[in-house]
Formats: C-alpha cells, structure tokens, sequence
C-alpha cells in the first residue's frame, strides 16, 4: 500500500500531537488514534529510556534514528514557537512549516538510509511537496502576519 503525501504529513502530525498534547483534555482522542500500532511498537528500544524527562539517550541509537532525531530538534523547537503566536491563523502557519520543515528531514534520512525504492520514491514526493506548501505558507506570512 502506498502512502499518499497527506498521510505522510498526517502521519508525523499524529507523532508529534501525541506527545505535544497528551495532557491537553481538548484535543481530541481521534487526532491520535491512528497511529499504526507496528509504528507505537517501534520505539521501545534505544533512547526511550529518558525520553519522558524530555531527554534521549541517542548513544544507543542506529545511525538513521540518531540522524532522524537530532535532524527533528530545530523544526520541533520551531514548530512549538510557531503554534504560540497570538494569532491563531499565523500560529497555525509557522507551526505548519516547521513541521512540514521536520517532514523534510525525515523523507531526506530515508533518502541516505532506506532501502526500499517506494518509500525513497514517496520521500521525494514529500519533499517536494512540503518544500511548495512551506513557500505559499511563508507568502501567506508575509502579507498577513502583522
């Protein structure tokens, strides 16, 4: 099965909510329930141990979890930044690059390290439209943003 771009972006959307909004009782639990229960299975291992205190043991890490990671730090920051403005349609923009900006990291981590051609050939998709969603985000900035 093949993912669309959507579902990528939606995808890393559902990571990210679930530890940014656990505790949030507005957020509604459909906005994290899809998550592939192979993918919550998946992060068991390496770094998990101190990833609670907000801190990751990447020492134990494979090269593509450790690049994957540290490459998420920046957009992470960014996108938390992005999401406090006061306005909550300029919140939503910068929150949306950085994430789509953390979007880009991982397709490119797939480009150095994966294997499989559909999964590099749907990381190059996803660049690429991340890269455009990210130019109308940054215009719609510009000219809105006061």
């Amino acid at each position: 099965m093949r993912m669309t771009t959507a579902a990528a972006t939606a995808a890393l959307a559902i990571s990210i909510a679930s530890t940014a909004f656990a505790q949030d009782s507005s957020i509604s639990d459909a906005a994290i329930a899809d998550f592939p229960e192979a993918c919550a299975k998946a992060g068991t291992g390496a770094g998990e141990q101190n990833a609670s205190h907000g801190q990751m043991d990447m020492s134990a890490m494979q090269e593509h979890q450790r690049a994957a990671m540290e490459g998420m730090m920046e957009p992470d920051r960014n996108m938390r930044k992005g999401m406090m403005a006061d306005d909550p349609d300029v919140a939503f923009a910068c929150g949306m690059i950085a994430h789509h900006q953390g979007a880009i990291v991982m397709a490119e981590t797939e480009l150095k390290y994966g294997d499989d051609e559909a999964m590099k050939a749907l990381a190059e998709e996803i660049i690429a439209a991340q890269k455009q969603e990210i130019a109308e985000m940054t215009a719609w900035i510009e000219e809105n943003a006061k």
